[in-house]
């Protein structure tokens, strides 16, 4: 069974726009609500403000993850969430920037719920649509393809962010967010070209749900064991992103604070980081493959942990922090192409979507709850912002404990040679 790369190319076009979008919104966003408007970087200000996003995803991802499932149209089951959500957040994100300009709060909240609502009503069918058309022993491979595409949607917004946002006090983010939106709609425009869902999801087999009904129960739901395994996966992811949002939340201000960074610089540090996930996504399938997603996650988590560890003893920027960084990109990558297809693992073709939910209920919960908690941290001037990155390294150490007990979900390992090498059997 070899993966089609070049079909799982295409279908990464949805994940890569959603990333740029992202990436753009945890590097400037802070910046503005801090910058241009004054607020605190605590729960009542910037730190609250940056979980709106999360609070939304925590109960619109499973919502419309579950609503995508039960959707059948002639283009499919996930694309028309993907057309909406797209247009209409480019509609509403070009108003952030007026408000920047104009100094306007409530226009730039206005905007931002809008872009933020629309964005969640298709990032959960967006996510499905790679375990919608591809089969279930190549997840980990095509979601390895998946993630490079979506880190290279990032690493072109930072790149982007270097070149369009000046170093000066209060920069014009104009540039940033047309290019954005344009990157956003032309990838779109990609996916609807080059990826026909409803023939590629006939082309998947019914046998790939085999595996998932032995591990339910007699009354359809998942057996004990199984139920056990999923809730610590999900218990480690929202441990793990606890610690990795934190630092991509508050990072750029953080390079302005302790390293005097200005402007868009801060983002070579990210670029750095970008670019090590980037060569890491393919050979992790491989490793994976090899000795299994759980080990091959627990590596990484000690990888990401590491980084933030060693970065934390620097009060300084020095050239060891492109290394640090490179080891969390690495790190980052290892947990990521493993962790999702082990919770998908475990759904039938027929509930991916609500599956897909599940793991963005607990990676949005983290993501609503860390950017508060760590705001009020870095609030106090007595340690404020030294305290970052030991943070991080402290909720990512605690998410290898809950993995150790996985038992479900995880691939066999097996040796195979050239392309297959990169396969992943479960």
């Amino acid at each position: 069974m070899k993966l089609d790369y070049k079909k799982t190319f295409f279908v990464g076009f949805a994940f890569m726009a959603i990333s740029a979008f992202w990436q753009m919104y945890d590097s400037l966003v802070p910046k503005i609500l801090v910058g241009t408007f004054g607020l605190s970087t605590g729960t009542l200000g910037t730190g609250g403000i940056m979980a709106i996003d999360n609070i939304l995803a925590i109960f619109m991802l499973p919502l419309f993850g579950s609503l995508s499932d039960k959707t059948n149209t002639r283009i499919g089951k996930r694309m028309p969430y993907i057309i909406f959500g797209t247009i209409a957040a480019c509609c509403c994100m070009i108003f952030m920037p007026i408000a920047n300009a104009t100094k306007n709060l409530v226009m730039f909240m206005a905007a931002l719920g809008l872009t933020l609502f629309s964005m969640a009503t298709y990032r959960s069918p967006a996510v499905s649509l790679m375990p919608t058309v591809t089969e279930k022993p190549l997840r980990s491979r095509a979601n390895a393809v998946i993630n490079l595409m979506g880190a290279a949607g990032g690493i072109t917004t930072l790149l982007a962010i270097s070149l369009l946002v000046p170093a000066v006090d209060h920069p014009s983010y104009f540039p940033i967010f047309i290019f954005v939106i344009c990157f956003m709609l032309v990838s779109l425009a990609v996916l609807l070209w080059k990826v026909n869902e409803p023939k590629l999801a006939a082309l998947v087999p019914e046998e790939q749900d085999e595996e998932a009904s032995e591990l339910q129960s007699a009354d359809g739901k998942l057996s004990r064991p199984a139920r056990r395994s999923l809730i610590l996966i999900l218990m480690s992811v929202f441990l793990w992103y606890m610690g990795y949002n934190a630092v991509t939340t508050w990072f750029s201000t953080y390079g302005e604070v302790m390293w005097g960074l200005k402007g868009g610089s801060f983002a070579y540090t990210l670029i750095i980081a970008q670019a090590a996930a980037i060569i890491s996504y393919i050979p992790v399938g491989h490793v994976a493959s090899k000795i299994g997603r759980k080990k091959t996650i627990l590596a990484g988590v000690l990888m990401l942990g590491a980084a933030f560890a060693s970065a934390a003893m620097f009060k300084h920027f020095s050239f060891a922090m492109f290394i640090f960084f490179a080891l969390a990109g690495m790190g980052w990558a290892t947990i990521n192409v493993n962790s999702y297809p082990m919770v998908v693992e475990l759904a039938t073709g027929s509930n991916v979507g609500k599956y897909t939910g599940y793991y963005y209920t607990f990676s949005m919960a983290a993501q609503v709850m860390t950017p508060m908690i760590s705001g009020e941290i870095l609030k106090h001037a007595s340690f404020g912002y030294a305290y970052l990155f030991p943070y991080g390294a402290l909720f990512v150490f605690l998410s290898f404990l809950t993995m150790l007990f996985v038992r479900h979900g995880d691939s066999k390992p097996e040796a195979k040679g050239n392309l297959e090498a990169f396969d992943v059997d479960d």
